[in-house]
């Protein structure tokens, strides 16, 4: 157990992930390469309390409120997104984990600083046999796994002449890495696929998705913890923009770096820095990034306030939950976009940052929790006195 006077505050951490972004930034070119996070960069993460953000005190963890890790986040995609992205994903995957009965937590948190990787795709079969289920198939998009202890993993089970969507904890030991992560954006999160043959996976590692949806979860010890009662779509959604942000942010400062001393080639302008268009730019991405970090604040402060005060959430706030994560998406891949086109033909080298980071924002839009488009048209519907067409709200 972690005594309150041991958890770092947020100004504490944020201060230590801003630490971190030479570490990451030194290591970005290779993780893109390599397709998975850099070993240094994973121990840098470690020794900063990076992964102790969502573990429990109890298991000598920070236990730290959403906004916290919105922070972090955004300091550590300055560094790079790749990392950045990864490590939120750990969070999420961490706090799924605490919702999973107190006994099971004991054997997964055993690990000190465990990573847990998962997804909430169904694409598992798991047949019911003594004790438990027998797992059967395969989960892309595996953010993290060459670095997880655990896996998350969602897969159906027959009930009653049809199908119902089960939650499990899985040993990565126990799943096949297939290395099929060549991507164009975010190729350094190593989100590869994992193979589940035959896999034993006992009673008490289960729950129900169902029961998960509606907030019903299996821990005993944290049914009154502000952290870990909130609802399971609004959570992941706030855990996830910090590091869309820090994007747009590290996008910001790469232009600004190399803006001295360039001029803009083919005009008059010895000086980019002194052209009108290039102030009409810089503001527009600047004010793009504060409207993005606005949506990411808005949505986390609503997640922890609602875990604190224990109130019920209401179908429009959860709707409008999706509809802030997408618009932080939008709005950043929109700054990142202008500073991009303003960055000049020799940007386009792999040694200049931003092509990186335009590739890696790009890629989370196309996420299909995240994508503006998908999460307008449900806030929309919900507006406009309709009922949602998902259940992952």
């Amino acid at each position: 157990m972690v005594l309150d006077s041991q958890i770092p505050g947020q100004v504490e951490l944020v201060r230590r992930a801003s630490e971190l972004v030479p570490v990451l930034r030194s290591h970005a070119t290779w993780t893109e390469e390599n397709r998975r996070l850099h070993e240094e960069s994973v121990e840098a993460l470690t020794a900063a309390g990076v992964f102790k953000l969502r573990l429990p005190r109890r298991y000598g963890g920070y236990e730290r409120d959403t906004r916290t890790l919105v922070e972090v986040a955004a300091e550590l995609a300055r560094g790079d997104g790749s990392t950045a992205w990864t490590a939120s994903v750990y969070g999420i995957a961490g706090w799924m984990a605490c919702m999973f009965p107190d006994e099971v937590q004991d054997e997964v948190f055993s690990t000190p600083d465990v990573r847990v990787c998962g997804t909430l795709s169904p694409s598992g079969m798991a047949i019911p046999t003594d004790g438990g289920l027998v797992l059967n198939g395969k989960w892309g998009f595996i953010t993290g796994a060459w670095h997880s202890q655990w896996q998350v993993v969602v897969a159906v089970t027959p009930v009653d002449g049809g199908h119902q969507p089960i939650l499990g904890m899985v040993p990565m030991s126990e799943l096949q890495i297939v290395d099929d992560w060549h991507t164009s954006g975010l190729s350094g999160t190593g989100s590869v696929t994992t193979v589940a043959r035959d896999v034993f996976l006992p009673a008490e590692r289960v729950l129900s998705m169902g029961a998960v949806l509606a907030g019903q979860y299996g821990s005993a010890h944290h049914a009154d913890s502000p952290v870990y009662r909130t609802p399971l779509l609004p959570t992941a959604a706030a855990s996830s923009v910090g590091a869309v942000v820090g994007m747009a942010k590290a996008a910001m400062d790469a232009f600004l770096e190399r803006l001295p001393g360039r001029g803009i080639t083919y005009t008059g302008y010895a000086s980019q820095a002194e052209a009108p268009v290039t102030h009409f730019q810089v503001a527009e991405a600047a004010l793009l990034i504060d409207e993005a970090e606005f949506h990411a604040r808005r949505l986390a402060s609503q997640v922890d306030g609602k875990g604190i005060d224990g109130s019920a959430w209401t179908l429009a706030e959860r709707v409008r939950a999706r509809a802030d994560m997408g618009r932080v998406c939008q709005l950043a891949k929109q700054a990142v976009d202008v500073l991009n086109t303003a960055g000049g033909g020799s940007s386009i080298h792999r040694s200049v940052p931003i092509q990186r980071i335009a590739r890696d924002v790009q890629a989370v839009n196309l996420h299909a929790l995240m994508h503006p488009n998908t999460n307008m048209e449900l806030y929309g519907r919900i507006l406009c006195g309709q009922d949602p067409n998902t259940l992952y709200i």
